[in-house]
């Protein structure tokens, strides 16, 4: 029995894309952080094709900035032996769907979690290197089997398993910021999140640090790690990632001068 996961949040405009590449799945579990626009709607409509074969269970829970919070709650609630993790603005491909299938037909399988790959779709370009080259590359865990691990990382959680980690050939697909706007209100949701969790941690930021920290940032995800080649795209994405990194450690300063 294979089970999804999937965390949303105001996620009107991906939720049919992503939830119609999950047909194959026996069952999908959806952790909401409370959505105020039409995500739940659409989930429930009785219109929605995806219905005729997953079984959807829907879950509210609160984020509270903790996102590896989030999908462990939702690794308890899935009833398969296997688990597979997806974003609401992520989809899974024919190649990739046929790929899962036949692994979990394979008995002969050893491993107990895989790295799927993932491809970033924006502004109608596939980026491939910088910030996105290490999933593109090698990927991120996804496919879990029950009790093989956890979830750690309030922000940017990765899921952590003394296990082996196997990785699969074919790419989830990614569409995420559709616009300049919305990649810009993304950040500054996550550089705050991010930012408490240094706070947290220990982590002090001061003058250098914010300025070296982004300037660094971009020449290696711009120029080391090739972004250039990206085009357009690739050098908008390098700006708006280091301007993230940048509202980290600014915030990172407030919050430990106001204590």
């Amino acid at each position: 029995m294979l089970s999804a996961v999937v965390l949303t949040k105001n996620e009107e405009k991906n939720i049919e894309r992503c939830l119609g590449s999950l047909d194959f799945c026996d069952e999908i579990i959806i952790v909401d952080d409370f959505s105020a626009d039409k995500t739940l709607g659409k989930i429930q409509s009785s219109n929605f094709k995806v219905q005729t074969k997953p079984k959807i269970q829907i879950h509210q829970r609160d984020l509270r900035g903790d996102f590896a919070g989030q999908r462990n709650f939702g690794f308890e609630k899935a009833k398969g032996e296997w688990v597979l993790f997806i974003d609401a603005d992520e989809e899974i491909g024919r190649e990739l769907r046929e790929e899962i299938v036949k692994l979990l037909n394979c008995y002969s399988r050893l491993d107990s979690a895989y790295y799927i790959k993932r491809r970033d779709r924006w502004w109608g370009t596939e980026i491939k290197y910088g910030e996105a080259a290490k999933v593109y590359n090698q990927g991120l865990i996804r496919l879990v089997k029950k009790n093989s691990g956890k979830w750690v990382g309030k922000v940017h959680e990765e899921f952590k398993t003394n296990l082996n980690a196997g990785k699969l050939n074919n790419y989830l697909d990614h569409h995420p910021h559709p616009t300049v706007k919305d990649f810009i209100e993304k950040i500054n949701h996550y550089s705050t999140l991010r930012a408490k969790e240094l706070k947290e941690g220990g982590v002090r930021s001061g003058i250098l640090t914010i300025i070296l920290y982004p300037f660094a940032k971009f020449i290696c995800n711009y120029f080391i790690r090739l972004g250039f080649l990206d085009g357009p795209a690739g050098f908008t994405y390098a700006f708006m990632m280091s301007f993230h990194s940048f509202l980290v450690r600014a915030k990172l300063y407030q919050y430990t001068t106001d204590d």
